[in-house]
């Protein structure tokens, strides 16, 4: 069996659509778990209404996204898990593809999928994760949030980081997941669709991003200390290609107010007669 969490969180507009979503799936042996994690009342009503659909409607104060997670995943009944946030779908064929590739291959610890991030039908931009083992996580987050994983390897994981309530949570649990081995498969097909939002957690998180990186490379301290040599090439990448951008940037501004500045000169180039 498959079990499908979706946390929720004042996602009135969207979470029918992720339900859907998640009853939609080819694969037949799901089960649908939401978690209601403190949400206002227009919430509340979709959900009430979205209950005989589903398997289980977890109801809890507000406590953030892992904590949620952690609920969900605590009551699944299946041995496969697969994370759904409230406001994003998948594409139905995700369950059948994602689980045949962890039943293949017990070295594969999560699977996920390129994406397509949208603000509109005409405004998107297609994500392609990594995906890799521990030293691609320690990098940086290499899938995708919403990603498959047996729920005895998120046992072992030790579950969500329930402390990391504004960001991240998902990479840091990703880190460990990878911590004694295996790897992040990805399927090369567009088989999600991430809203972006305005006011998403992704967004809020990069407002403390250097925060929740601390946080990270601390709890992890005796890992990035055993690939420190990766770890500085990486740290120094990030800032050459900071300066470059910064330099591009700075290039730009100049152009513009050398054009804007020599904007009177041409038009009074225009007024004046020619001269043979």
């Amino acid at each position: 069996m498959i079990s499908i969490i979706i946390p929720c969180y004042n996602d009135f507009q969207f979470v029918e659509s992720a339900v859907d979503s998640a009853l939609n799936q080819d694969y037949g042996n799901i089960e649908v778990i939401v978690v209601d994690d403190g949400s206002d009342a227009k919430t509340k009503t979709i959900l009430k209404r979205l209950e005989p659909r589903i398997t289980k409607l977890l109801t809890q104060e507000n406590r953030g996204p892992s904590a949620a997670r952690n609920a969900g995943i605590t009551a699944a009944t299946g041995k496969y898990i697969l994370v759904h946030d409230s406001d994003d779908y998948f594409e139905s064929s995700f369950c059948n593809r994602a689980i045949e590739v962890l039943q293949k291959n017990e070295n594969v610890k999560a699977v996920t999928c390129y994406a397509r991030w949208f603000q509109s039908d005409e405004k998107f931009r297609i994500f392609k994760p990594s995906g890799g083992d521990l030293k691609d996580f320690l990098i940086q987050n290499a899938t995708l949030s919403n990603s498959m994983f047996r729920k005895s390897d998120w046992r072992q994981a030790g579950g969500y980081d329930e402390k990391m309530i504004h960001g991240f949570e998902d990479w840091e649990f990703f880190i460990r997941l990878h911590m004694n081995g295996g790897k992040t498969h990805v399927i090369p097909e567009i088989l999600f669709h991430y809203r972006m939002r305005e006011d998403s957690v992704s967004k809020k998180a990069n407002s403390r991003k250097y925060d929740l990186l601390r946080y990270i490379y601390q709890k992890h301290e005796n890992l990035y200390i055993q690939h420190h040599s990766l770890f500085i090439d990486h740290l120094l990448q990030r800032i050459e290609q900071e300066e470059l951008n910064k330099l591009k940037k700075e290039k730009a501004i100049e152009f513009k107010t050398g054009y804007l500045l020599l904007q009177p000169l041409r038009f009074v180039k225009k007024l004046l007669p020619l001269k043979f």
